[in-house]
């Protein structure tokens, strides 16, 4: 898929309409930094490129946030959106070249609610929705992992994770074993259980929590050489009981009562059972909520002026990424705690059952009582009741860790034949990173006389990839230089496979490149690639031994910005 428009309207007019083409497509600021009055910062060059990701399922807020201090949000530009309903249209082509090749219309806005506007082809979506029908369009895959934004996050570079690492591009706080399918998914390799494999490892963390707070009490073999200690006290105490000569009603009675007390053992250990169950999960709840971050931004303010000194580049808040980060947790507190009203349920009816028996265990030990029976069998059945009261906590222990063994073993044979599955197309994997790596060093080589490899690492959390260059450590300049060169490669590699991949590359900050590496980008290597490379850059940083009009796609400068405010 292509990028053929981006067109900003409201009711009442177009305010800007943007037609794409293949090759460079260059978002030029007119501004000229040498006048120290003007700033290219504020035209809307970075914001043209938000509002494709916005398009493609971005919550849209950095278009007018602060990506640093959320409080310093620009609130002219929002009061624009929202109260002039703007809405902002994106058509993605399967091919620019081919007049009636599949296309796909977004419109979004910025309202809420039922002023909400988020369509594809003309289809109103909710928003998990809306990602997952643009993935099956896009990617041709139903499947939950990797989502449709962790897919296209290298190809939309606009935040400092993204701009700075090739292949770990997803939020910092990602697993290897969230990577994973996302890695095998960009080499084709649409792996089936990628879903099943994220939800064992989270009932497996579950399961070691729970062996971690049973371990606190005792472990496995403590709780079989007492349950072997108690079985003998309650074999000798029933073989005393047995001796004692009681009359035919009393014998009537003391089985009825034996019955009960038999069920308030079953009750009792069911209930520890559900307590404890209902234990784990509010301390996991608990453990979860510990983690909330609420780090006052304003006392790092000056860090960030600081750094924001030593690097320009750095976009992301220190209080989105807390943001993020404190929303994963509530989805994952949310996903543990969902139990909780059923375990409290099945307690408070086990609760009444168990005080129904008790009454009639009551009623029964009184009759035994006025029946004559000496006090020592009182006693002893006392003791037994003890014993019986000691052996059901300590089999509900047993049952609890023997579950959480079992629940583990299968766990871990499930994921075992899982990483199997993986670990038995290692060849196919190696094959098409070297199919891979075909084009990129050839890109490589074309930009810098050098050639980048990547190479791909099995560990206990999946297979990750790596880029390694020859020469050693990147500048910055060349580091971008990299990057550029890892996207367009990966768009040659799809296209050799017939992988479903978007076909176009945007690229912040292009301003670092190396002069002779962007002119090596638009009059060589782009032109060799099926593909759009969207850059946003400073009419002054561009070379001027060519003319770059024919790449120019929008012009921005302080009198004329992205949305004229």
């Amino acid at each position: 898929m292509f990028l053929k428009l981006l067109k900003i309207e409201n009711d009442k007019n177009v305010i800007r309409e943007v037609l794409f083409h293949k090759g460079i497509n260059l978002i030029v600021d007119e501004t000229n930094t040498d006048n120290e009055q003007e700033s290219g910062n504020n035209v809307g060059k970075t914001t043209a490129i938000r509002l494709i990701d916005f398009c493609l399922g971005g919550k849209g807020k950095n278009i007018y946030q602060d990506q640093e201090f959320k409080n310093k949000g620009n609130n002219v530009i929002e009061n624009f959106l929202k109260n002039n309903n703007i809405i902002i249209t994106l058509i993605l082509k399967e091919d620019l070249d081919v007049e009636n090749s599949r296309e796909i219309t977004i419109r979004r806005n910025f309202l809420t609610r039922k002023d909400k506007i988020q369509e594809i082809n003309g289809e109103q979506f909710n928003d998990e929705n809306f990602k997952i029908k643009l993935k099956e369009l896009i990617f041709d895959s139903d499947k939950l992992k990797p989502t449709f934004r962790q897919l296209i996050a290298k190809n939309i570079r606009d935040e400092k994770n993204r701009l700075v690492n090739a292949v770990k591009v997803l939020h910092f706080n990602t697993t290897a074993d969230e990577y994973e399918p996302l890695y095998l998914f960009w080499l084709g390799i649409d792996l089936d259980d990628a879903d099943k494999k994220q939800r064992l490892l989270s009932q497996k963390k579950i399961e070691e929590n729970l062996q971690k707070r049973l371990r606190k009490e005792s472990n496995l073999s403590q709780i079989e050489q007492s349950l072997t200690v108690i079985n003998r006290t309650i074999s000798d105490l029933e073989i005393t009981k047995e001796n004692f000569n009681i009359n035919e009603n009393y014998d009537d009675d003391l089985s009825s009562l034996n019955s009960i007390k038999s069920q308030i053992n079953k009750i009792s250990t069911e209930i520890s059972q559900l307590e404890i169950r209902k234990e784990l999960i509010e301390e996991s709840k608990d453990e979860l909520e510990k983690e909330y971050s609420n780090i006052d931004v304003s006392q790092i303010q000056f860090l960030y002026k600081e750094a924001k000194i030593l690097n320009p580049s750095i976009q992301k808040s220190f209080e989105e990424t807390l943001n993020f980060h404190n929303s994963m947790l509530s989805e994952k507190i949310n996903f543990i705690t969902e139990e909780l009203p059923v375990l409290n349920e099945s307690i408070i009816s086990k609760r009444r059952e168990l005080q129904d028996l008790l009454i009639n265990e009551e009623k029964f030990t009184t009759k035994l009582k006025k029946s004559g029976a000496v006090s020592e069998l009182q006693t002893i059945i006392t003791n037994l009741n003890v014993a019986y009261e000691k052996k059901g906590n300590l089999e509900e222990l047993k049952r609890l860790w023997k579950n959480s063994m079992d629940k583990l073993d299968d766990i871990s044979t499930q994921l075992s034949e899982i990483d199997k599955s993986i670990t038995d197309k290692d060849d196919l994997i190696q094959e098409r990173i070297s199919e891979f790596n075909k084009y990129f060093s050839s890109i490589s080589n074309k930009l810098y006389g050098e050639q980048f490899v990547m190479s791909s690492e099995k560990t206990e959390k999946g297979y990750e990839l790596n880029i390694t260059s020859i020469s050693g450590n990147l500048g910055t300049g060349k580091k971008k230089g990299q990057i550029a060169a890892f996207d367009l490669a990966y768009i040659q590699f799809a296209d050799s496979l017939d992988i479903e991949a978007l076909h176009f590359i945007i690229h912040d900050q292009i301003e670092t490149v190396h002069g002779n590496q962007i002119l090596n980008l638009m009059t060589t290597i782009i032109n060799e690639i099926n593909c759009q490379y969207i850059a946003p850059v400073l009419r002054d940083k561009l070379p001027t031994d060519i003319d770059t009009s024919i790449y120019e796609v929008l012009k921005l400068s302080q009198e004329s910005k992205l949305f004229k405010i």
